[in-house]
């Protein structure tokens, strides 16, 4: 029974993380509503580690509340899920670091690709909001997957 529902939890993961894979290239590359626009650009980059930050902080009056949440709780909230499923589905990532190490790769992969597609634009503060996700996420399934094997634990001792 045990492994039947570990093999169903993997299953159900995988599917998740695959509709969460497609949103999130959605969100990233295509979403005219984020101003994802194949028209012709210019590269656009931030080298400088908490200039947006620091700039959507100082302009939030004028930038508003929406543009300012979206840009900075957005990126952390946006990789959550990679952080919490990769966990799930690698018994590898289930190291905090090597988690956050996956983390930064994949969105430094993502703003890479931005950056060459000249769709949005590399920024050195999405990757730290990024990895901050993906940190939190690891912590979020550990500290679940903590919470699954203390009840575990009590029901073999009830039994």
């Amino acid at each position: 029974m045990k492994n039947d529902y570990r093999k169903i939890l993997r299953i159900c993961s995988k599917v998740m993380f695959g509709v969460y894979i497609i949103f999130l290239t959605y969100f990233l590359f295509f979403a005219e509503s984020t101003g994802r626009t194949f028209e012709s650009r210019s590269y656009h980059y931030n080298l400088e580690l908490f200039k947006e930050i620091g700039r959507f902080i100082k302009y939030r009056h004028m930038l508003g509340t929406k543009a300012v949440l979206l840009n900075l709780v957005g990126n952390v909230v946006a990789f959550i899920p990679f952080g919490f499923f990769l966990p799930i589905l690698h018994t590898k990532c289930r190291s905090f670091l090597f988690t956050v190490f996956l983390s930064f790769e994949f969105s430094l992969m993502v703003e890479t690709i931005q950056l060459v597609s000249k769709v949005g634009s590399f920024d050195v503060d999405d990757l730290l909001l990024n990895t901050i996700g993906g940190a939190l996420g690891c912590l979020i399934f550990l500290y679940m997957n903590r919470i699954r094997r203390t009840y575990e634990t009590k029901e073999k001792e009830r039994i």
